[in-house]
């Protein structure tokens, strides 16, 4: 049997995206307006064109439009009231705009709505993608104009969801090191912002967003859930209407207006990515996951190497031979992969001066970084390098040869933040002396990875009267990492923003991991992770071991479950390895070897979400390989009391059959851990446990 096309046209005006467990349905009114039918279960085209018959033939009251909550891309004028997705300005101040359907086209996956407006020289198209693979659906839209237009907003897409009663909304939101916390409230009627003004994605808010009905779980409930893929200022609007539907808005930028575009002029939104599940907020997660790995990610079926990096050995007192050292031990312990963080470089002995000037320090590395990268490749390990490249000190020689390459108000003071400014990226020289540095260190050294910071927002965008600055800022950062990629296309990088200030989609696009919070506690990482893994995968995130006490928080824990919290993702070492005792980097070793053991079914398995950090002491979590016939189980004991032991994980959703601990070689029946689960004997504060199962039988 034939399966049906992604992309169909069951009655005119009326068209179907399906994916591989949903359908997104939408139909044309009499006056071209495109309104969401259908998003949700898999319908066949007869019931999408009775669905979008109801749809465009419905009238509402003198008070309400028929548009509100439907309209997939709603204007700022007519018959429309809620907040728009598109909103124009022209020369004579007008705003007023009326779309004409030229025509539509659909190939494979891919469908194009192409407008033209009634009265003016401008044309809209609005895509649509779905691939056939994943269950998300792409949407963005595309502005040509041959008149002066200034764009007060152009967002990606209008997501309309039905109306559920009990709507909840789920985001993710936190501030410096308290990075990507869930939170699932009531959806108030009216609207609810999220966004960033700070340049980069923030770790204020991430842009994704989910909407139930309030009663779904990790395994059952519908949820609508959508994501932007952009790394600079953005807005998503979720708004609940009077008769409780729900529009949920996103698109770059933050104020208006968002572009001022010419006579032939061209703004292009970035996508933004939608997704329905039938099977609760676990599923959806799932999806997520498969789509960020197979569309998103530059590598997403390679695995990720243990890494060690410098920073909390030596700070800023690094030089050749303690990095050398450092990269010694690393190597006994089984890590694969060297970082060298900040400090190798100009007079960087300290955050106030240096920033900028990217060329070795003489006297740390008298012979350049050759000798230190000879040695760590000679120790079986790749090379990686920390760089800032979007800031700058003014105590440095760049800053002092060119002070007009930052952001900057004339006439006005200027605002430091760590001592640092930021260069103004959509500057052509300046984005080229940034791609030719860099291009210029790969090309010299054997570099494998480069950790890419970006530690303050910009604060002073200079005369520019509208955000087209942080536009031009995010295009030029994504044309250097694209063009730096193609030419070293062996080189693997990591976005870090103090943290998981640069994580959405966009990045991901073109890095192959992310850093999601400078918050390396074990305890406050189960609740990041835990927000992280709503829409990412465990392949893009780094997690470090670091050293107790925290620098953050004081907390002294044991190093075996800060090892086991950090397996959750892509390994890494950070701490002052020649403080740790013989017995420490003996567990250490075990525990490298171990998770290289289930590193492929973490990295590129489907995550079971178990119990919440956020509803118990005993969190729990557990990848099922894509086989079906591996597992690795993880349980937490965090914050225990009253000598309580941890309770069993249960794991309904292994498969069939006899499944063996491959480290104890006891064996369970399926159905004894789904209904009784595993018992990983914890009991006491901060136990632990990692569990490898194989299915045997």
């Amino acid at each position: 049997m034939s399966l049906p096309p992604p992309v169909s046209e069951p009655a005119p005006g009326v068209w179907v995206l399906r994916t591989p467990h949903s359908a997104y349905v939408l139909c044309l009114t009499g006056e071209d307006v495109p309104l969401a039918a259908h998003w949700g279960a898999p319908v066949d085209d007869d019931a999408a064109a009775a669905l979008a018959a109801v749809v465009s033939g419905r009238s509402r009251g003198s008070w309400e439009s028929p548009l509100d909550g439907r309209e997939e891309y709603p204007s700022d004028t007519g018959l429309r009231f809620t907040e728009p997705a598109l909103a124009l300005r022209f020369a004579d101040d007008s705003r007023a705009v009326r779309w004409v359907l030229a025509r539509a086209e659909h190939d494979g996956g891919h469908l194009r709505l192409r407008y033209t407006e009634l009265t003016r020289p401008l044309r809209l198209t609005l895509h649509y993608r779905v691939t056939g693979r994943h269950d998300v659906v792409e949407r963005w839209a595309e502005l040509h104009t041959d008149v002066p237009v200034e764009v007060l907003r152009a967002d990606s897409a209008a997501w309309c969801l039905p109306a559920r009663e009990g709507a909840r909304l789920s985001t993710l939101h936190g501030r410096w090191g308290a990075d990507s916390r869930l939170e699932r409230t009531p959806l108030p009627p009216g609207a609810v912002r999220l966004g960033s003004r700070r340049t980069t994605t923030s770790p204020m808010h991430n842009p994704w967003v989910a909407v139930d009905d309030g009663a779904a779980t990790e395994t059952h409930g519908e949820v609508w859930t959508a994501a932007l893929a952009w790394s600079g200022t953005w807005r998503i609007d979720v708004q609940r209407l009077p008769d409780g539907r729900v529009v949920a808005n996103a698109g770059a930028g933050h104020e208006a207006p968002v572009a001022r575009l010419g006579a032939g002029g061209h703004y292009e939104t970035p996508k933004s990515c939608g997704l329905w599940s039938g099977a609760g907020f676990g599923a959806a997660s799932r999806a997520w996951h498969d789509y960020v790995r197979g569309e998103v990610l530059p590598h997403g079926d390679e695995l990720r190497p243990v890494l060690y990096n410098s920073w909390e050995a030596t700070g800023f007192e690094l030089d050749e031979a303690n990095q050398i050292a450092l990269a010694e031990r690393a190597a006994a312990l089984g890590c694969e992969l060297f970082v060298m963080d900040d400090g190798w470089f100009g007079t960087r002995v300290a955050d106030n001066a240096g920033l900028g000037d990217w060329i070795p320090s003489s006297s740390r590395f008298p012979n350049g970084l050759g000798p230190l990268v000879k040695r760590v490749r000679e120790l079986g390990l790749q090379f990686g390098i920390w760089v800032e490249p979007e800031a700058v000190n003014p105590d440095s020689d760049l800053y002092r040869a060119h002070p007009d390459w930052v952001y900057a108000s004339p006439g006005y003071p200027r605002h430091e933040l760590r001592h640092q400014l930021v260069l103004d990226l959509g500057k052509p020289e300046v984005a080229a002396w940034l791609h030719d540095w860099l291009d210029r260190l790969l090309t010299e050294h054997d570099i494998a990875f480069v950790k890419w910071d970006m530690n303050r927002p910009v604060t002073d965008p200079g005369p520019y009267g509208d955000l087209q600055w942080s536009t031009r800022h995010a295009r030029n950062l994504y044309a250097v990492l694209d063009r730096l990629r193609h030419d070293h296309p062996g080189v693997r990088f990591e976005s870090c923003a103090s943290g998981g200030g640069r994580v959405d989609l966009g990045i991901l696009a073109r890095t192959d991991q992310v850093w999601p919070s400078d918050n390396t506690d074990a305890s406050d990482r189960l609740g990041i992770q835990e927000g992280f893994g709503q829409l990412y995968p465990a392949r893009a995130m780094t997690a470090w071991v670091t050293d107790a006490p925290n620098f953050l928080t004081g907390n002294r824990l044991p190093l075996r479950f800060r090892f086991h919290v950090a397996m959750a993702g892509v390994l890494g070492i950070g701490g002052d390895l020649p403080g740790w005792t013989p017995a420490e980097l003996e567990l250490a070793t075990a525990l490298i070897a171990q998770y290289k053991r289930i590193r492929p079914i973490v990295q590129q398995g489907r995550l079971h979400r178990i119990r919440s950090p956020r509803d118990c002491d005993a969190p729990a979590l557990a990848y099922l390989s894509a086989a079906g016939d591996e597992a690795a189980v993880f349980q937490f004991l965090d914050g225990h009391r009253y000598g309580e032991p941890g309770p069993p994980a249960r794991l309904p959703f292994l498969p069939a059959g006899t499944w063996e601990d491959a480290d104890t070689g006891a064996r369970y029946p399926a159905a004894f851990l789904a209904a009784h689960g595993l018992d990983a004997g914890l009991a006491h504060n901060h136990d632990s446990a990692v569990t490898h199962l194989r299915k045997v039988a």
